[in-house]
């Protein structure tokens, strides 16, 4: 009966059962409760089956009643017939595709995460534990990678002169090592110490590639699970979306400002509490779109990125189609807007928000004006020949003055 309801096949007691039971007459309908099995017997038996609201009803009511329309049936033999029937459409339902398993996307990036931490700890060991024998060799190569493989092929810092490791470093970084290690400042180690480390260092690599691995896998996961969220924020960022959200489903349940914050809940509650500014973004913060951007627009670009992630995190989840169409093209919308943020082309908005304010047009004006010297002199502008007449009219009458003083006196 599970397999009849929820995957709408038809098993062979089913069969024998409606041949039985049902006659093979042209004007009998059977009703079903399930459209994909109605379909399944009419192909199978030739049967005319009937599945509508009025169907449910009905079988409502004789699940309602089933006591009463069979007799002899004890009431604990029922319950136990429900509830082994309920385990069998339970166990029935969890058949899904494996593409669409989101538990190996939210172990993957866990466990990538776990592998950093510790390689970053293994690392570190190496290289204080071999920087006792070879400080210079850690200023030389920045590469961890790098390292741990030159110190794992050479061994102790005394062979590094008759060594080859051009398989490993360039031959300028190679020759200044070479050099570093004729005049190195380190102490004697013993040759179990250099087995300690060489082991080390074979753990770190064989880490490094397993990372590499896992970090493929997780990409192949993403594309085939949510392909349009990959394209919108990156393999990483996606993965750790949906682990903090705990499914596929889940994330596609929260709206946009939720997925812009997701994973800051932390400093959220907490600019809450003390009434402050709210953090503008979370986990979205890594995505390039993001990490490109310049630090005064980066809340506008998370908001609208976060915006159409939401979107495309439910076509993934919920939708049929397995493109990254839409995530490429609203990708591409939020790049354009970052361009317009980046060139400062954005146009004011009118009071009404709904038309563009109109800018005037621009017209060159090629008149070409001469400097005017007058406004340069605080003086009265006055001819040279006014002020002569002036000066001479004043020495006059000052002589004249002169000369009737003169007069009185004698």
């Amino acid at each position: 009966a599970s397999t009849a309801l929820v995957e709408g096949k038809l098993s062979k007691n089913l069969k024998k059962i409606l041949k039985k039971i049902v006659a093979k007459d042209a004007h009998e309908q059977l009703a079903v409760a399930d459209a994909k099995l109605g379909g399944v017997i009419k192909d199978k038996l030739n049967l005319s089956c009937i599945h509508s609201p009025m169907v449910t009803e009905l079988m409502r009511g004789i699940r309602s009643q089933i006591e009463g329309l069979i007799t002899g049936l004890p009431s604990r033999e029922m319950a136990a017939m429900c509830l082994g029937l309920a385990h069998s459409l339970s166990r029935y339902k969890l058949k899904f595709s494996p593409d669409k398993v989101d538990t190996m996307i939210i172990q993957a990036i866990s466990l990538l995460d776990d592998l950093d931490k510790e390689l970053n700890n293994y690392i570190m060991r190496c290289r204080e534990w071999y920087g006792w024998h070879f400080p210079e060799l850690g200023k030389i190569i920045t590469d961890n990678l790098t390292y741990c493989k030159c110190v794992r092929k050479v061994g102790d810092r005394s062979n590094f002169a008759s060594s080859d490791v051009s398989d490993i470093l360039p031959e300028e970084i190679e020759e200044d090592v070479k050099a570093a290690a004729e005049i190195s400042m380190g102490t004697e180690v013993s040759e179990e110490d250099i087995n300690n480390i060489i082991h080390l260092c074979d753990q770190v690599i064989e880490i490094s590639e397993y990372r590499t691995q896992l970090y493929d896998y997780l990409k192949n996961r993403m594309m085939a699970i949510a392909p349009n969220l990959t394209v919108m924020v990156g393999e990483l960022v996606g993965a750790r979306l949906i682990a903090h959200a705990g499914s596929l489903l889940n994330l596609a349940k929260h709206p946009a400002s939720t997925v812009q914050l997701l994973g800051a809940e932390k400093a959220l509650f907490r600019a809450l509490k003390t009434k402050r500014d709210t953090p503008k973004f979370g986990l979205i913060y890594h995505a390039s779109l993001v990490g490109q951007t310049n630090t005064k627009n980066k809340g506008k670009i998370s908001r609208m990125l976060a915006a159409k992630t939401a979107l495309t995190i439910r076509y993934d989840a919920l939708g049929e189609n397995t493109s990254a169409e839409m995530g490429a093209e609203n990708r591409l919308k939020v790049e354009t807007r970052l361009r317009l943020l980046e060139e400062r082309g954005i146009r004011r908005i009118s009071g009404t928000g709904k038309a563009l304010a109109r800018t005037d047009k621009y017209q060159n004006k090629s008149e070409v004006r001469v400097f005017d010297p007058s406004g340069d002199s605080t003086l009265p502008a006055v001819s040279k020949k006014r002020k002569i007449q002036e000066v001479e009219e004043q020495d006059m009458e000052v002589s004249v003055k002169a000369k009737k003083f003169k007069a009185e006196m004698k």
